[in-house]
């Protein structure tokens, strides 16, 4: 059977009925309802229960509430071609910031009371610094600062949303508008109880529960650089949220098996699934799009285990079962070395201002702590993240691992 034929008058929900209205025909059975996936609507009543610290941050850099928050992107992308097109074009030109910074990093260090690393191997807190004051030179530093240590907190900050999208737009060639959440501003993707994956609040649950590390955005093709996320409302206590090092879990393989990943690729998967119009009763799917297994840092030069447990399907040339059990492995090199973790705690030592951290999320994995804002106790968490989007990520046969370009026993 041939494509239907996309038509830009249509919109998505009459794309689907003439698709359904083709196989009906033949096998009337189909129905499907599209009027939510039409038209998502903010309740303004919801702006009732922005955290106060939110709304007075919100209110004071001319973010209008009048007519509701957050809001939905209008455009849904339902068919899996449409999908695909969203950022499909390679950047091949982009220079990543940091590449040229002062290794020293004078100018960024003379704006922080402390330089506190956290860990040996991953985590930097910059305290003192007022990071919407920051000039070129110094962001191009702070850049190179989270390309080392893959995260970097700042806390103590009155950042505007405005702000956060410049800086943005200023570390990554374009900023995520992601097609499906909630919007703040478009590029800055809303984290809070009602919005974030649709899920509620975080209660307490009994037995072990896994907490799922992950990457962002690991299927687009222009890599998801710097994430920087900013809690302008935190819990009294909890919510962490823990990083893993993806330079200090490749140095963590023998060699014999770091020269077997050396140059593989495997499949990563997007979160979200769509329609595809040749095979419309076969379901929702994802976007998959292939990338290095090992990848080599555009600016450190350093090798890094780009895996992500949530999304990564499987090992390019390998059986299904030799693939499990090799991504399995992966998975508990992350997990179960604690000395490539550190867990970054958000609440500022001042009253009324937020917490920035910053990472570079194609060497990194995270996951928030499931442990705050049980059954509404004190502050409800309320975030707004901004990712960079970069160039497509590579592997460079010559680069070294971490350990290996400091000179470190390997």
């Amino acid at each position: 059977m041939s494509p239907p034929t996309a038509t830009a008058t249509l919109t998505a929900a009459e794309q689907v009925d003439k698709i359904v209205n083709k196989y009906n025909a033949s096998a009337p059975t189909i129905q499907i309802d599209l009027t939510n996936a039409e038209k998502i609507n903010v309740n303004d009543n919801d702006i009732d229960l922005l955290p106060e610290t939110t709304k007075a941050r919100l209110t004071k850099y001319g973010i209008d509430l009048s007519k509701g928050y957050p809001f939905r992107p209008s455009e849904l992308p339902l068919f899996l071609d449409d999908a695909y097109k969203i950022r499909n074009v390679p950047n091949t030109t982009w220079v990543d910031r940091g590449t040229n910074a002062d290794p020293e990093k004078k100018a960024l260090f003379a704006k922080v009371k402390e330089v506190k690393h956290l860990t040996k191997h991953i985590g930097t807190e910059l305290v003192g610094l007022d990071l919407g004051s920051l000039n070129k030179k110094e962001l191009d530093e702070l850049a190179l600062l989270i390309s080392e240590r893959v995260v970097v907190a700042i806390k103590d900050i009155d950042l505007s949303p405005q702000k956060h999208l410049e800086l943005g737009y200023f570390w990554g060639a374009d900023v995520e508008k992601h097609p499906l959440q909630a919007q703040a501003l478009p590029g800055i993707t809303v984290v809070w109880h009602k919005y974030n994956r649709g899920g509620g609040l975080i209660s307490f649950q009994k037995g072990t529960r896994a907490q799922l590390n992950h990457q962002d955005l690991s299927h687009e093709l222009n890599s998801a650089s710097i994430t920087h996320l900013h809690l302008d409302s935190i819990p009294d206590v909890g919510g962490d949220t823990q990083f893993y090092s993806g330079y200090a879990a490749y140095d963590k393989l023998s060699k014999p098996f770091q020269q077997f990943l050396d140059g593989k690729n495997a499949v990563y998967k997007s979160a979200h699934r769509y329609y595809d119009r040749d095979d419309l009763l076969g379901g929702p799917k994802n976007i998959n799009r292939e990338h290095p297994l090992i990848i080599t840092h555009p600016v450190t030069g350093w090798k890094s285990l780009n895996y992500n447990p949530a999304h990564t399907v499987r090992i390019v040339g390998l059986e299904p079962e030799e693939s499990e059990l090799i991504l399995n492995y992966l998975n508990d090199i992350y997990t179960k070395n604690l000395d490539i973790q550190v867990r970054i705690p958000w609440q500022p030592t001042k009253k009324g201002l937020g917490t920035s951290v910053i990472w570079d999320n194609r060497i990194s994995q995270h996951v928030a702590i499931a442990d705050y804002n049980d059954q509404w106790e004190g502050p409800v968490r309320h975030a707004h993240r901004v990712t960079s989007l970069t160039k497509p990520v590579t592997f460079d046969p010559e680069s070294k691992s971490q350990r290996e370009a400091l000179g470190l026993a390997v």
